[in-house]
């Protein structure tokens, strides 16, 4: 036990044959836990309903308030385009990732309870879209320590393994929470929802259950900064002196150096990018497409998104475990491949059992892709460059999340139906792989 911590400590890069405690593999999942849970509960399922559908209902003026709530996503994706590849340049120092990771978790922690002030009036709108805009940033940045504290906790053999537990994990929890929010706050009809009775008057419900995702988070990331430890600080280090300014001169310098390093980071970053808006895509455009195109009602949408959310739980649990043995670009291109199999015969099909037959399967194989990809962009970043690349990595998802909104709606307009936006994600996911088929990928990262 006491090896394994002092391995920990003395190197970022685990060497091979010495493994984790499964403590610190547990902690840094669980902090998945939390995580994915408050961004189902703010950016999917509740809050931004919420915002839309009660807040802002009578808002004066020609904009609605689902135009104003996308306008705050996108004011946060570029706030996360821009930092977060200086956050990863920063927490290229080992010793900084814990410290970043706690403060942007105190944040998001903060900022989801202050979402309980936000009343059903829509003078309080703008209040929502704040937080809610400042919430998305924060999570999205956070990600960038958390994903590159991964190194830390893996060798060469079971990095694969422990990123599909950290997803698996995630959606584990995301499932939970959703479960416990609709029975205690949300369930039923009439002035008082849920087992705990609580008034729906000025929102109390929501605002509770933001009270709740708050502690839920706050709960599930202590466990990370207890038993995980930082790597110590060696004086006398290059990144201690650097800055906000600095780090962009020195993102510049460090993109650079990829590219003459290895060209097929920055191809894979690109093609990321693409088949990871499809999968998001997914995510987005399956409630909508239940209830306007295959007769799923709105109740029987949220329990299709928690049956979803254990499905791609188990994908990425057995994702994790193939990824190791056949290697992360092979993963991904079968997991494609089969989304855009299994997306043309749902729109072939008709009928809500369709959608939940073809949504699950579909959801499934979205698992593994979101894993290997982590995975992959590890293996494929050389050693004590893990901060800046996974900056990169959430930059470039930010850069071309407008591709698969953009293609749904062309197909929709085109074709005069819903149903038609399945193929704008096809398109997406076709380009994706095609583009991920050009990248030369490690099968493992060798042995040192």
């Amino acid at each position: 036990m006491g090896r394994t911590i002092s391995w920990a400590i003395v190197s970022e890069t685990r060497p091979s044959g010495q493994t984790p405690r499964r403590s610190q593999v547990l902690a840094w999942g669980l902090w998945d836990v939390g995580a994915t849970g408050v961004n189902a509960i703010v950016v999917t399922f509740v809050f931004s309903v919420y915002l839309t559908s009660a807040v802002g209902s009578d808002l004066p003026g020609g904009t609605t308030p689902q135009s104003w709530l996308f306008r705050a996503l996108a004011v946060a994706g570029i706030i996360v385009a821009l930092l977060a590849p200086a956050t990863g340049v920063w927490v290229d120092a080992p010793w900084r990732r814990r410290p970043v990771l706690a403060v942007l978790t105190a944040f998001v922690v903060a900022l989801t309870a202050s979402m309980s002030l936000v009343r059903d009036d829509y003078r309080y709108l703008w209040l929502g879209l704040l937080l809610l805009g400042c919430t998305a940033a924060c999570s999205e940045l956070s990600t960038v320590p958390y994903n590159a504290m991964l190194r830390q906790l893996s060798t060469p053999q079971t990095s694969g393994r422990i990123s599909g537990i950290g997803f698996g994990m995630g959606y584990f929890g995301t499932v939970l929470l959703l479960l416990i929010v609709y029975v205690a706050l949300i369930a039923g009809d009439g002035d008082d929802r849920g087992i705990l009775g609580i008034p729906t008057a000025g929102g109390q419900n929501v605002r509770a259950a933001m009270l709740l995702a708050a502690a839920w988070f706050a709960i599930f990331a202590l466990p990370i900064f207890i038993a995980v430890p930082s790597p110590p600080h060696i004086p006398g280090d290059p990144r201690d002196d650097v800055g906000i300014l600095g780090a962009y001169r020195r993102l510049w310098h460090e993109i650079a150096g990829e590219w003459r390093r290895d060209r097929n980071i920055v191809y894979y970053l690109f093609a990321s990018a693409v088949f990871r808006d499809a999968l998001t895509g997914i995510f987005t455009f399956g409630a909508v497409l239940g209830v306007s195109a295959y007769g799923v009602s709105d109740s029987n949408v949220l329990l299709f998104g928690v049956s979803a959310c254990v499905v791609a739980a188990l994908g990425a649990f057995l994702g994790g475990v193939i990824d190791d043995w056949i290697g992360s670009k092979w993963v991904i291109l079968g997991s494609l491949a089969s989304l855009m199999v299994i997306a043309v015969v749902l729109w072939s099909l008709s009928g809500p059992l369709a959608f939940w037959v073809c949504g699950l399967a579909l959801c499934l194989f979205v698992g593994p892709t979101q894993s290997s990809a982590r995975t992959l962009m590890l293996r494929m970043s050389a050693d004590g460059k893990e901060g800046v690349t996974f900056g990169l990595y959430t930059t470039t998802g930010r850069a071309v999340s407008f591709l698969a909104p953009f293609l749904i709606s062309v197909f929709i307009d085109w074709f005069g139906t819903v149903k038609a936006g399945i193929g704008g994600l096809i398109l997406v996911m076709a380009l994706g792989m095609v583009l991920m088929a050009l990248v030369h990928a490690p099968h493992r990262v060798a042995v040192r």
